[in-house]
């Protein structure tokens, strides 16, 4: 269940999975691993994510395929 409130230049963990076309188990590895980083404010039920950390992610994930 997503959250109603959206915080101004974050996503959600399923937001975040639909970004970058993968599942929600994906994004907590991502976060695990540290390739995301949860922001400050997140909750262990409400997963928050930068939208710029997100659009990193994809570039540096993106130019590594590419390669």
């Amino acid at each position: 269940m997503e959250s109603q409130i959206i915080r101004p230049g974050h996503l959600t963990a399923h937001q975040t999975a639909t970004a970058l076309g993968i599942s929600l188990a994906g994004v907590r590895q991502l976060v695990r691993r540290g390739h995301l980083t949860r922001a400050p404010g997140s909750t262990p039920r409400q997963t928050w994510i930068t939208v710029a950390d997100v659009q990193a992610y994809g570039a540096r994930r993106a130019q590594r395929q590419a390669a």
